[in-house]
């Protein structure tokens, strides 16, 4: 197991703030993210995702074509989203955009698609939120029938019908490897299985072993099928410094920032020091130093049977300087330490 793991990076391209406490101009974190990329190179990080959002706290909203400026600074990691918004996305601009990714970085293109958890884009793109899951269900649907590279033929009714077309530029090699990004429930579980496409959990809070049983679900699913069972991948936030302390003490008011905000806009109460502290302890939030770090994604890794972590290491206004010191951690200290633990 200890050859299967990957571990990754993701980033949301949270707006920072300078050492004065100020915002920082979405050009200025946006040229950071491409310095925090090349570092995770450096460091011999696995992967590194962007996600993509489409409002003021984050800086991100065309993630392929940051990717694709990192890709030219870049020679070992691979590049995906994380998530791209399939929804209010065409499938096939997509497919064209990952496939033309993954030419420029000699194969080293992914991506995950899911639903989002923030809802802008709906109306920026011209999109009905009562069509939130058929729009999905079809995109997916569609952009499943694309990985194939062979002439397709679709039809839903969200979009007019394909007959026998082509999507270019193919991907030279192989398919375009495609996640489903699963929020916790069955149903994109299932979905994930039916289409035959790795899993990636988005686990953001509690106890990561309750979604073993979504694990077996999964499993079951390719059972039934007869078909071999894809990776499982797990994306949850965290951050590694010297010692648990100095982590802690630098992730949280940060963290708190982010929580709260978006949490104001979604009717949760403000983060008590307290839950983040239980979260830290037992539940997916991996802060801490770099051995407790690794024994906490080891844990998890071994539980779930994942092939791949991705530590979400941006967390609203945390300082660039911050997200470097811990990407270097990453790479250098935890990644060797979780590949010990699964050996």
């Amino acid at each position: 197991m200890a050859q299967d793991l990957e571990l990754g990076l993701d980033t949301f391209g949270d707006v920072t703030n300078d050492a004065a406490g100020n915002a920082l101009p979405h050009a200025q974190v946006i040229r950071n993210l491409v310095e925090e990329a090349v570092l995770a190179d450096q460091v011999g990080i696995d992967f590194i995702g962007v996600g993509e959002h489409h409002r003021e706290d984050f800086a991100v909203s065309a993630p392929e074509v940051l990717l694709g400026a990192i890709a030219a600074r870049t020679s070992r990691i691979r590049l995906g989203s994380a998530v791209t918004v399939l929804s209010s996305d065409d499938p096939i601009r997509v497919f064209q955009r990952f496939a033309t990714l993954d030419a420029v970085s000699n194969g080293r293109a992914e991506v995950i698609l899911g639903r989002g958890s923030f809802t802008e884009s709906f109306p920026l793109f011209g999109f009905d939120l009562a069509d939130y899951s058929v729009l999905f269900e079809e995109k997916l649907d569609l952009f499943a029938a694309l990985l194939p590279q062979e002439p397709v033929n679709w039809q839903g009714s969200t979009r007019p019908p394909l007959s026998s077309q082509l999507v270019y530029p193919p991907v030279e090699n192989g398919r375009l490897k495609t996640w489903i990004g699963v929020g916790g429930s069955p149903e994109s579980v299932v979905r994930a299985a039916r289409y035959n496409l790795p899993m990636m959990l988005a686990i953001i809070g509690g106890d990561p072993q309750r979604f073993v049983p979504y694990v077996d679900l999964y499993k079951r699913a390719f059972a039934q099928m007869g078909t071999p069972v894809q990776p499982v991948g797990v994306h949850s936030p965290g951050y590694v410094a010297e010692t648990d302390e100095q982590a802690q003490a630098e992730f949280w008011p940060d963290y708190k920032k982010m929580h709260d905000r978006i949490g104001a806009q979604r009717g949760w109460p403000a983060l008590a020091r307290a839950s983040f502290d239980h979260e830290v302890r037992n539940g997916s939030l991996y802060v801490g130093s770099p051995d407790t770090v690794a024994r906490k994604i080891a844990a998890t890794a071994k539980a779930l049977g994942a092939a791949r972590f991705d530590l979400k290491y941006s967390a609203g206004p945390l300082g660039h300087e911050k997200m470097m010191r811990c990407i270097e951690l990453y790479g250098t200290k935890v990644a060797p330490t979780v590949r010990e633990l699964l050996a």
